[in-house]
């Protein structure tokens, strides 16, 4: 195929460590040899550690399904992260992180998502009554609208408040700006320490991300005046901070409540972002597709039993999912000598997987750089999806929010494309980079007219 969606640059074969590392804090998609996407398994190597990059899917099985307690979350990449999220279920391991995912997953388990469908629909409707003043075939920046939607579905099943409150607009603000302070490399990733050794964060990171930790506590405290009071809404956040560890009896402080919302609204709101931002562009850039979709949303009913309806747009969404992964590459750690591929690989090594190069292997995938969401009704697709397709990672770690994030992802894209068009604009086409998550270095430039009835 000719027409690809855009792909990022690989670097040259051979680089200096630190030519490596001005690449990696940059963007850590162009800072990878294109040999990624065909090998099983790569060695990187710095005086500190080594690294060693997994596209087998048996070593994927491995690390994240058969024993994932043997490969904990490395502390290089959350070191960067601790300022906002602390011990989130994103960072821990072992024992605490096994106890907040039992007090965690009842709340978005098959019957909690039902209850929360409401508050995507409304996100969607408000989405679409905002885009009113803007689709007038302007070039518009479709990250930011799909930013403010990803929000306002946060804060409406999280806290029953919709974007435009006070504390709501204020959280928002402030992530905007920790989003673009804030660099996926920290120097913990490339130097070994213990906990306490200084981590170097620039001042507005450090500063913003106390203010949004604040604005989450009082969030926080206000939900638990409510619950004494028996005056609660019956949301996620209600969910979860009643929620007893059925263990230990325990629930969570509000410093442990605190963590795992800033947690919520990174993974719920950054990737979800991200998402819809490049599913949309690639429906601009394909309008055969995005007509079918269009089709599909004028018939769907809008109730919560019948979103099998939205066939085609899941197929979309999960194609998207494939080419644009939000979270790029995980990272794991050794905890006893392995042998991976006839390779000792040694405690402490890093084990990354990387859903970027994975979803586009050449040797799992055909067409691995096409845009066909068709393939994901074939046999073929499915097979190479079981252990090649991580957007939500895998395993007993697997993203506690991929079912909620399947819907938000299926619901907001029929609104959208129910009352809008939208189609390339005349400028350069898009370059992803990866930061926090897969984002286009310049944005991405959209123009949105009014859909006429089909």
């Amino acid at each position: 195929m000719t027409d690809l969606p855009p792909k990022p640059p690989s670097r040259p074969e051979k680089v200096s460590l630190w030519r490596y590392m001005r690449l990696f804090r940059r963007d850590i998609l162009s800072a990878q040899p294109a040999k990624l996407y065909r090998a099983w398994m790569a060695e990187f190597r710095t005086p500190f550690f080594r690294s060693y990059l997994i596209n087998d899917p048996d070593l994927i099985r491995t690390v994240l399904k058969d024993r994932p307690d043997d490969f904990p979350k490395s502390e290089r990449i959350g070191a960067g992260l601790r300022p906002l999220l602390g011990d989130s279920v994103f960072l821990t391991n072992g024992a605490q992180w096994k106890r907040q995912r039992r007090i965690i997953d009842p709340a978005f388990e098959g019957g909690r998502l039902r209850d929360t469908f409401p508050g995507i629909v409304a996100a969607g409707e408000a989405a679409v009554e905002r885009l009113r003043d803007q689709a007038d075939d302007t070039p518009r920046e479709i990250e930011a609208i799909t930013s403010h939607v990803a929000a306002d579905v946060i804060f409406r099943t999280l806290f029953s408040i919709p974007i435009e409150d006070a504390t709501a607009q204020q959280v928002f603000g402030a992530f905007k700006t920790y989003q673009r302070s804030q660099p996926i490399l920290n120097l913990a990733a490339f130097i070994p320490g213990p906990r306490w050794m200084p981590r170097f964060f620039g001042r507005e990171t450090t500063k913003t991300a106390g203010s949004i930790r604040q604005l989450i506590t009082d969030l926080t405290q206000q939900r638990l005046e409510l619950i004494k009071a028996g005056t609660a809404p019956d949301d996620l956040a209600t969910k979860i901070m009643t929620t007893k560890d059925p263990q230990t009896g325990e629930t969570f402080e509000t410093r442990e409540m605190v963590d795992q919302v800033a947690i919520f609204f990174l993974a719920g709101h950054e990737t979800s972002a991200s998402a819809l931002a490049w599913t949309l562009y690639l429906l601009a850039r394909y309008p055969e597709w995005q007509d079918k979709l269009a089709a599909e949303a004028k018939a769907f009913s809008g109730d919560f039993s019948d979103l099998s309806q939205l066939g085609q747009t899941r197929d979309v969404f999960r194609e998207a999912l494939r080419l644009y992964p939000p979270v790029p590459m995980m990272v794991r750690e050794a905890s006893q000598p392995e042998r991976f591929r006839e390779r000792l690989v040694k405690t402490g090594a890093q084990i990354v997987l990387s859903p970027w190069h994975l979803h586009r292997h050449n040797r799992i995938w055909d067409n691995p750089d096409g845009f066909d969401p068709a393939r994901w009704r074939t046999d073929a697709a499915q097979n190479s999806a079981r252990d090649a397709y991580l957007p939500f990672s895998s395993g007993p770690r697997v993203c506690t929010g991929a079912g909620f994030a399947m819907i938000e992802g299926v619901v907001l894209l029929a609104a959208f494309l129910r009352n809008y068009r939208f189609s390339i604009a005349d400028c350069t086409a898009p370059v992803p980079v990866a930061h926090l998550t897969v984002r286009a270095k310049d944005g991405i430039w959209i123009r949105i007219t009014p859909r006429m009835s089909l």
